[in-house]
């Protein structure tokens, strides 16, 4: 470690890490670039929910996924996330995300389940009679 103030702390060994300013590497270097997800620009919203597709093909000899994208196949792995959990558990800025993640729906690798649109949520007064009516029993 280097006590320079002007350079700051680094990790021993690693050139791409600036003590003040963080990781060196670009939120745009690890997308190429874009800012849509894929072809179709499928938008993801904060609250969908994403798993690992069970029938989704193998990935040890894929060298076309990044160590972000494996990143976020592990995370996925033990348990169903959401975008803004995995966003926060990569440390990564949600527009990143929603872009590996266009990358991996598209492979297969991950299905997205999206949340209920309010309108097709039921009325609320029609939960509170249940609710009174299941006291009343």
């Amino acid at each position: 470690m280097t006590d320079n103030p002007t350079e700051g702390p680094r990790e021993p060994g690693s050139q791409w890490y600036d003590g003040e300013a963080g990781p060196l590497v670009r939120p745009y270097a690890m997308t190429g670039g874009r800012t849509q997800p894929g072809p179709t620009g499928v938008r993801f919203d904060l609250i969908a929910l994403v798993s690992l597709d069970p029938a989704a093909p193998a990935l040890d000899d894929d060298s076309a996924l990044g160590p972000e994208h494996r990143t976020l196949i592990d995370l996925c792995r033990p348990e169903t996330q959401s975008v803004a959990e995995l966003a926060a558990d990569a440390d990564l800025p949600v527009g990143v995300i929603r872009v590996l993640l266009g990358d991996l729906l598209e492979r297969g690798c991950v299905t997205i389940s999206r949340p209920v649109p309010p309108a097709q949520l039921p009325d609320e007064r029609i939960l509170r009679e249940v609710i009174a009516g299941l006291r009343a029993l």
